[in-house]
């Protein structure tokens, strides 16, 4: 049954920081982050997937900027027994 336990995590979408385009604007959905010493430009995957079967039973984007735990309750349907994640 898939109530057991979910696996949470994020991912960078890169994007083009260019406002080389017909609006002369960057995308207003997407922003800046710093990762380790590094900037990136883009939005965010946030995923919950079910730990046993592997099965993505949620998923959410955001803005590059947007910490992941401001998401993880959306991942979650509030009857796991375990939760894993990262540091992050």
């Amino acid at each position: 049954m898939l109530r057991e336990g979910r696996i949470v995590d994020a991912s960078m979408i890169a994007a083009p920081s260019s406002t080389k385009n017909t609006d002369n604007k960057r995308d207003p959905e997407m922003h800046q982050t710093k990762k380790g010493n590094q900037w990136h430009f883009g939005m965010k995957v946030h995923i919950g997937v079910d730990d046993e079967i592997g099965l993505i039973h949620r998923l959410e984007t955001t803005a590059a900027n947007t910490h992941d735990r401001e998401v993880s309750h959306k991942l979650l349907h509030g009857h796991e027994r375990r939760v894993f994640g990262e540091a992050g």
